[in-house]
This record gives C-alpha cells, sequence and structure tokens, in this order.
C-alpha cells in the first residue's frame, strides 16, 4: 500500500509545480496516469464518444453530467436534476441520461434536459444505474434499490419509440453490461453476485437467453462495477473496493491483467484516444474511511492507461 501512496503524494506535487502528470505510475508494464484532477463523489459511466473525441462520465452523488476532452484537459459540467445513473450518446447535440425519474434527453450545450421515458411507476425506492446502448441502439439501464435491497432491482431496454422492456428481474445493483463484436453474446454484472453472465443474444429482436455464468470473482479481488470490451473481446472490469482494473477472458473466466489504480474504488472504464487505445478509468470518494482517503488522495479523479489492446467504438442511441 505505501508504494501507492507515496506515488499518489508525488503526483499531487508535480501538479502543484505545473510539471506534467504523466508520471504517475503503478507498474513498469501498464504506466497508470492521472488524466484530470477532481474529486467526484461517485464517478462512474465512463463512454468515449469517437465522433468528438470526448469522454462522458456522470458523478451520481455530484448530480453531473461531465464532459472531459483529453487534449484541452477541459471537464465541462452539466448539472442534472436528479442523481444520474449513466449516459449515452445520441447525437452531436444530444445525450440520453438515467436520472431518479426515468430517462431524458439532455442538451449537451445548455444541459437543459426533457423526460423521454418516464419511469416513475418502476422506480419507486429505487434509482437507476448504470447502462449502455447495444449494437443496434437500444438503451439498456438497470436500477438499484436506495437501500441496495436484495432482488429489488431489474435490468430494462428501451427502444426510440419510446418502448420500456423488463429484461432480468430481481436483481440488486445493476451495472456493467457490454456485447461481443459479432454481435451474439451480451455480457452482464449485477455486482453483489461477484459475478460476471452471459447472454446469448439477438441483435434483430434484442432478445437474450441461455443465461450462464462466464466469470466468478474472489472477494479479495474487489466487486465488479463498470465494464467495458475490448477488440478481441475480453472484459475491463472496474473494482468496487479493488483498487484496479481487471481484464478477463470470459470464456475460460481467467485472469488476464490486473491494473492497479491509486484510488479504492474504481467504477468504470472506456476506451478512447484517437485510435481507441487508452484506457480511461473513473473512481469515487464516497464509502472510504478517513484513512482510506489519506491514502489515495486522487480518488474521485479520472485516470488514463495503454495497456496494449485496443477498444470498440461505444454503440450511440439511434433515433
Amino acid at each position: 500500500m505505501l508504494k501507492y501512496v507515496l506515488c499518489a503524494i508525488v503526483s499531487i506535487t508535480l501538479i502543484s509545480c505545473g510539471i506534467t502528470n504523466d508520471t504517475l505510475s503503478t507498474t513498469e508494464e501498464n504506466k497508470v496516469t492521472l488524466a484530470y484532477l477532481t474529486k467526484a463523489k461517485l464517478g462512474e459511466g465512463a463512454i468515449w464518444n469517437d465522433k468528438t473525441k470526448e469522454l462522458y462520465w456522470i458523478d451520481i452523488e455530484g448530480k453531473s453530467l461531465n464532459i472531459y476532452n483529453p487534449k484541452t484537459n477541459i471537464n465541462k459540467v452539466l448539472k442534472t436534476p436528479s442523481r444520474v445513473g449513466t449516459v449515452v450518446p445520441k447525437n452531436k447535440t444530444e445525450a440520453l441520461v438515467a436520472l431518479e425519474d426515468g430517462i431524458h434527453t439532455i442538451n449537451l450545450k445548455t444541459g437543459s434536459t426533457s423526460l423521454f421515458l418516464n419511469m416513475k411507476d418502476d422506480l419507486k425506492g429505487k434509482r437507476l444505474n448504470d447502462g449502455k446502448c447495444d449494437p443496434s441502439g437500444r438503451f439498456w439501464v438497470g436500477s438499484m434499490h436506495f437501500n441496495q435491497t436484495k432482488g429489488e432491482a431489474k435490468l430494462f431496454c428501451v427502444t426510440n419509440k419510446p418502448e420500456l422492456e423488463t429484461k432480468i428481474d430481481s436483481v440488486t445493483i445493476s451495472n456493467g453490461i457490454v456485447w461481443t463484436s459479432d454481435k451474439q453474446t451480451m455480457y452482464y454484472i449485477d455486482t453483489p453476485t461477484s459475478q460476471i453472465k452471459a447472454y446469448d443474444f439477438n441483435n434483430d429482436t434484442g432478445a437474450i437467453s441461455n443465461e450462464r455464468i462466464a466469470v466468478e470473482i474472489p472477494e479479495e479481488l474487489g466487486y465488479p462495477d463498470g465494464m467495458t470490451i475490448d477488440k478481441e473481446d475480453m472484459l475491463w472490469v472496474g473494482m468496487w473496493n479493488g483498487n484496479a482494473v481487471i481484464r478477463f477472458n470470459p470464456n475460460t473466466g481467467k485472469v488476464l491483467k490486473r491494473i492497479e489504480v491509486p484510488a479504492h474504488n474504481i467504477t468504470s472504464c472506456a476506451f478512447g484516444g484517437d485510435n481507441l487505445e487508452i484506457l480511461f478509468i473513473t473512481s469515487a470518494r464516497v464509502d472510504m474511511t478517513v484513512e482510506e482517503l489519506e491514502n489515495y488522495p486522487l480518488a474521485g479523479s479520472i485516470f488514463k492507461v495503454v495497456p496494449g489492446v485496443k477498444g470498440v467504438k461505444s454503440n450511440f442511441f439511434k433515433n
């Protein structure tokens, strides 16, 4: 632990002196650097807009959508009316955000929102959490009970009509979701299960079937949170209470790579950059002790690493 504490302290010193933060490193093989210094309460929902070359991410408890431009190092903050669970791009000027009462369209210039789909009846005592669009542009988004009550949440699918369909019932904290390059398999995380499940996926209809466990994650590695997929169809998962992003092989269930991050709760990740060669990583400051906050002063910031494998383009919501 001391190694990472000293590394974080050195990084803050360099930043205060106006020196590049690219010196922040946790391993020789994969250098984790500080992309953007901030203190997000619950940074989440990382997704790369390949058209604008920007990273979208959200601060759930900070009630904000953030748009980070790596080339200018400018982070645009758009406040939301309530907690925001995730974001997916829609077009050049709009995105969809999952708020406490349902799905809203947000204007990326002004920050104004308008209700796209009312989900109040489905979200009593709950809020929306993580989600992404499938290859056909449907928006899959899950929920969680405010008290994290077991089995009280669901995974939904939202179409452009808009129509709402429950896809998976009786989950607890709906989290990461991705699809393979051949569009035939969907992977999904319900965090407390410490599992990544696989489903056969029909891209034409959005139907899922043949549920099975792809990865069993030992508790000592942390709890699986947000997830992305790379060009080789391997899974990258942010580990809550795990200080790392882990690359899993869903075909064997094995850990392929563990990248240490100088933050305790790692929440999501997304491939970005000009060639999708950079993995951006979000983190959180909630659910940390005073000692942990002292040991990980960069918690809540955005990190990046070049992991040696490229990602795939994020799916946009289709009108």
